[in-house]
């Protein structure tokens, strides 16, 4: 009873909260619904990150946007900056709760937060970067940096399962969150108009097998190794996305120039209507080496395409192997050769796969009930 009248007392009390992010892309596509939702419930809302062309169509919504000098860089110089303007803009908006996304910005933002004096903190963990591949310093780096702000942190949430048990394990966080992400059924789903209008602009047969892959084109989406699988696979690569400026690494480049594919890849970039462009395919391939819990994921499966992709935290929390799609090693061409070519020769299968994963993902992906977690874990945490 306590509990629920405390929550009754938000809704006549709205706080001020800030959503913070590292690049435009981020606040554009998974803090922009989450915004929406606390807004509607009558708080006001303020998205921090660095200045990007995606931030017009946020601001077109009425949302205000403050863009500090935040860096995805290891520089200690930027660091610094970004803290610092941090910590200003903290002390100046005075806000009720800051909630923090991403490892670098995350950390700076938390640790701001505090100094800041701001009465709670949250985060949401996209992805640890000591689960990812690399050299043992930086993991070990990012160990540190964790175990650090979860100091600081008031609510913490992942969007994986064993990445809140990693939480706990490591003495990061002991009562983590796991809310997992969602995407709006009603806009990803099978769509036999978008599917004959998109292969009609494309000049593509609807009996040519499309396999599509929707990512920001660096090393650890895997690349290399599904442009070396494609070569022996008779279907068409569809390639969404593009890299974005503030992205470290080897350059993909050399590896679509030299893949071979000719016709059969096809680079699409950036697009807005990527809900047309999987109802137009046949298969949706992610094999990535790191993950959080990725959204192309799910919008693919939403849009009831069997799904191969790599059995790393994340993918293997969305794809059932065998029943909704299938897993293989990362960075294994020849695995995923295998799988891919299984599911281009057998449209039957394709089809029972990808009934299965939209059921999966109406049950477990949907937005609504996604955000609604968000959400209660959030105000809980100002209470």
């Amino acid at each position: 009873m306590v509990l629920f009248f405390k929550k009754e007392l938000l809704a006549f009390f709205p706080v001020k909260i800030i959503e913070l992010t590292n690049v435009d892309f981020s606040l554009r596509h998974f803090l922009l619904p989450l915004m929406r939702g606390l807004r509607a419930d009558g708080h006001e809302v303020i998205g921090v990150c660095a200045e990007g062309a995606l931030l017009g169509a946020v601001r077109a919504e009425g949302f205000r946007i403050e863009t500090p000098p935040l860096a995805r860089s290891l520089s200690p110089a930027a660091q610094a900056r970004a803290f610092l303007a941090l910590y200003r803009l903290f002390r100046a908006e005075r806000p009720d709760l800051v909630h923090a996304h991403m490892p670098i910005s995350g950390f700076l933002a938390r640790l701001a937060a505090r100094a800041a004096g701001v009465p709670r903190v949250a985060y949401t963990c996209h992805g640890f970067l000591f689960n990812q591949p690399g050299p043992w310093w930086r993991r070990a780096a990012s160990l540190v940096m964790e175990w650090v702000a979860g100091r600081c942190t008031d609510v913490f949430l992942t969007v994986s399962r064993e990445e809140a048990a990693d939480a706990v394990r490591l003495g990061i966080c002991k009562r983590p969150v796991a809310i997992g992400n969602g995407r709006d059924p009603a806009i990803f789903r099978p769509d036999a108009a978008a599917r004959a209008r998109v292969r009609a602009a494309f000049g593509v047969p609807d009996r040519r097998v499309v396999i599509t892959a929707v990512s920001r084109l660096v090393r650890h989406k895997g690349y290399p190794e599904l442009l070396a699988a494609l070569r022996d696979v008779d279907a068409e690569l569809w390639v969404v996305g593009e890299r974005l400026a503030s992205d470290h690494g080897e350059d993909m480049e050399p590896y679509f120039a030299r893949a071979g594919l000719g016709a059969r890849l096809r680079r699409l970039g950036y697009r807005t209507d990527v809900a047309a462009i999987l109802a137009a395919s046949d298969i949706f391939v992610l094999p990535s080496h790191f993950e959080g819990l990725p959204m192309s994921v799910i919008e693919a499966m939403l849009c009831g395409l069997p799904v191969v992709a790599t059995n790393i935290r994340g993918p293997r929390e969305q794809v059932e192997a065998g029943g909704t799609g299938l897993l293989v090693p990362p960075a294994d061409a020849d695995a995923l050769r295998a799988a891919l070519l299984q599911l281009a020769g057998d449209a039957a299968l394709r089809g029972r796969m990808g009934e299965a994963g939209r059921a999966k993902a109406v049950r477990e992906f949907d937005e609504t009930i996604v955000l609604r977690r968000t959400l209660e874990a959030l105000q809980d945490g100002l209470l």
